[in-house]
This record gives structure tokens, C-alpha cells and sequence, in this order.
């Protein structure tokens, strides 16, 4: 993945519906979903969902199929990884990356 890419793939997913839409695919898994089933899934009017389906489809996080009359959307799991395999690609200049409980905002 390049760094275009990763901005767009970032810019479809900061926006809650988006979001919402794109984990509600990624945890369907291969099967997919159709637009009606996520519309009544995220209760969500339709042509608004297809507005967001085409944004997440043009920054390659989601793909469509055509089975019969029905369209089905799948979350591009390999474009989701190489989007956080890009985020973590230097990921502390080469060190484990650990979190200890004292790093977190706990003690804050």
C-alpha cells in the first residue's frame, strides 16, 4: 500500500457511518452482506448506505458482487491489512512493541 492509498482508505473510514458499515462487514466475514440486510442491520435509509458503499468501494475497503438480482458487499480484508500493515510498518523503529499498564492513561 501506498501512502495515497492509505489516505484514502483512512479518509473513507473517518466518518461514523462508514465506520459502522465497514466493522459490520469485517465481522460478517466472506459471506457478505447485501445493501437491504446492512440498511436494516445499522438502520440506515438505503440510498444513504449506497452513498457510503460507494465511498468505502472507492478507497478499496469493500468489493461487490452481483449474485442474481442481489449486490453483495464484502470487506476487502486484504486491503484492511495492508492498510494497518502500512500504519505499522515502522511501528518503533524496529523494537517490540509493548504496552505496560504504566504507559496507559490509567494514572492520569
Amino acid at each position: 500500500m501506498n501512502e495515497d492509498q492509505a489516505v484514502n482508505a483512512l479518509s473513507a473510514l473517518a466518518h461514523t457511518q462508514r465506520l459502522r458499515v465497514f466493522r459490520a462487514l469485517v465481522v460478517t466475514g466472506p459471506a457478505g452482506l447485501t445493501p437491504s440486510v446492512l440498511a436494516d442491520q445499522l438502520e440506515v435509509a438505503r440510498n444513504t448506505l449506497s452513498f457510503h458503499l460507494k465511498e468505502l468501494a472507492h478507497a478499496g475497503l469493500v468489493t461487490v458482487e452481483q449474485q442474481g438480482r442481489n449486490l453483495i458487499y464484502r470487506a476487502d480484508f486484504a486491503q484492511m491489512n495492508g492498510l494497518l500493515g502500512y500504519m505499522t510498518e515502522h511501528c518503533c523503529q524496529g523494537s517490540a512493541c509493548e504496552v505496560s499498564d504504566s504507559d496507559s492513561c490509567a494514572s492520569c
